[in-house]
């Protein structure tokens, strides 16, 4: 006996559907780029996984997975981390690579036998810089802070020249 002719097309759109989907295990770019948002602002204010976690009611592991993309943040939590730390919403998608493709291309980008680029960090994400500049406005006196700026500059033009 044949399928009705609906039944066929739901049957091919639920197909489709499972193609563009990442593998199991495999985080969405966007989540991975949120989570790193979340990150930078967190290790900006000086606070650990588990003080955001207490703030928000999860575990520092729930938060972890948040930070790596392993775990999806829904709208009502991502809303919650604004108002925690206190950025706009559109703070988490600030800097998205524009490369960014659907599901389907991320997954045979992935699987070419082609050389890949090494994924180089951005410095201004990296813990080294982030304590630097904590430290740096943890100086009161705006003269210090002025000195210690202009030392820097000078000893990183030194460096290079």
């Amino acid at each position: 006996m044949k399928k009705p002719i609906s039944s066929q097309k739901t049957t091919t759109r639920i197909r489709q559907k499972s193609k563009r989907r990442l593998p199991p295990g495999v985080p969405n770019p966007v989540d991975i780029h949120v989570g790193s948002r979340v990150r930078l602002r967190r290790t900006l204010l000086g606070l650990s996984q588990e003080k955001l976690g207490d703030a928000v009611g999860l575990t520092f592991q729930q938060i972890q997975k948040y930070e790596r993309g392993a775990n999806r943040i829904g709208a009502s939590r991502l809303f919650q981390l604004c108002n925690i730390l206190d950025v706009p919403i559109t703070f988490f998608f600030d800097e998205m690579p524009g490369g960014l493709k659907t599901a389907e291309a991320q997954v045979v980008r992935g699987l070419q036998e082609q050389e890949q680029k090494t994924l180089q960090l951005d410095p201004l994400a990296r813990r080294e810089t982030l304590e630097l500049v904590r430290a740096y406005y943890k100086i009161a006196d705006p003269k210090v802070r002025r000195r210690l700026f202009e030392l820097t500059k000078s000893l990183a033009s030194a460096a290079v020249g």
